[in-house]
């Protein structure tokens, strides 16, 4: 099993950054797709940004230019740099796992809270 562990939430204002932590216990593979989620009450969990073994990354529209992912094998951490924080970022952040080799995410973490007030 692997355990995901997010920190650095908290609340901002409109133009502020913030760094998101996810720290990987357990079954912790190098070879690990990793990406972070966001759900806000309500909606649907939205993809937000996503990294590959090989560091390529992906994001979702709205934070392309404004969001960062990087990920240190060494320690077992990806981190997500958010800046030029919008309203509309508001959300509950979920680190997630999987085998690069599969498709669904199978490893979650509780979540951290972003709060981004105008």
């Amino acid at each position: 099993q692997m355990q995901l562990l997010e920190s650095g939430g908290g609340s901002v204002q409109a133009g502020g950054s913030l760094r998101l932590s996810c720290a990987a216990s357990g079954r912790w593979y190098k070879r690990d797709c990793m990406a972070w989620f966001r759900q806000v009450p309500g909606k649907e969990r939205e993809g937000v940004a996503h990294i590959e073994l090989s560091g390529k990354t992906t994001y979702a529209d709205s934070v392309k230019g404004r969001f960062t992912i990087s990920r240190d094998n060494a320690k077992g951490t990806v981190d997500l740099q958010m800046n030029s924080l919008k309203p509309e970022d508001t959300a509950m952040y979920y680190c997630a796992a999987r085998s690069c080799l599969d498709v669904d995410y199978v490893y979650w973490g509780q979540g951290t809270q972003v709060t981004v007030s105008s």
